[in-house]
């Protein structure tokens, strides 16, 4: 008995596994930023395996898939299909829904992978390819600026700030053309040898090697500075990303 129980236990899990424990109804808006996320996650999946083709064809082994690669996209298809199920009736096709909101477009590797049921690579990068790169970047200079600025207030050994200072430098110079970043890189490159120089007059010393005020004073103005032009996303910075605000304002308006 206990082993039918446990049984029937499993497969309740395992039934009702992705999906919630209580009923939430989402609207349409909600309904097209979940299908970008989820869109998104696919994209990534498939890009994922492309790049493992290409690996075992440099070995000179011939294209396999990965055995969870079919298990996690039809996973992600599934939590599609749960989202249009919020949709007034009739439900649309997945493959009309994508069409109609212009997700195909941003995502053509998703829709070929509907279609074939594997993935294909584009001979041309689609746009959105761009924007999880873009944002990681933008992600990082804003983590790395923060932590920059938490440390400088309250460590009491500055010994890594002038090694934190040349990683955001590098991500920084990632960023080409954007004119408030440009500044800032100018304003590393002019007091980078001074921080790093008297850092490095202090070791050996009997104390923690600590900045003298005026440059903790230049590296909180710099980091503030640094966070706050990642938080306004100006429009120079929103290039690479156009599509998605594109798409995220058309469901916020």
């Amino acid at each position: 008995m206990s082993g039918l129980l446990m049984w029937l236990l499993c497969w309740s899990v395992e039934l009702q596994v992705r999906r919630p424990l209580m009923p939430v109804q989402l609207s349409p808006e909600q309904v097209g930023l979940e299908m970008l996320c989820l869109c998104g996650q696919l994209d990534l999946l498939i890009r994922a395996q492309m790049q493992q083709f290409q690996e075992q064809l440099g070995q000179g082994c011939s294209p396999e898939e990965e055995d969870t690669f079919q298990a996690q996209g039809s996973e992600i298809l599934d939590q599609m299909l749960q989202c249009l199920e919020h949709l007034p009736k009739p439900m649309p096709q997945l493959e009309d829904y994508l069409d109609m909101v212009g997700l195909s477009v941003m995502f053509p590797r998703v829709e070929v992978f509907l279609i074939q049921g594997s993935p294909v690579d584009m001979l041309e990068s689609p746009a959105m390819d761009e924007y999880f790169s873009h944002v990681a970047r933008l992600n990082q200079l804003l983590v790395l600026s923060q932590q920059l600025e938490e440390d400088i207030r309250h460590l009491g050994s500055h010994r890594y700030i002038a090694h934190q200072l040349s990683v955001i430098y590098q991500v920084v110079s990632s960023f080409r053309g954007i004119q408030a970043f440009s500044e800032m890189k100018k304003d590393i490159e002019a007091n980078f040898k001074q921080v790093k120089r008297s850092l490095a007059a202090e070791e050996g010393a009997r104390h923690e090697p600590q900045l003298a005020a005026h440059y903790v004073t230049w590296i909180l103005e710099l980091t503030e500075g640094l966070t706050t032009v990642v938080l306004a996303l100006p429009e120079e910075l929103t290039e690479d990303m156009e599509q998605a605000v594109t798409f995220v304002s058309q469901f916020l308006s």
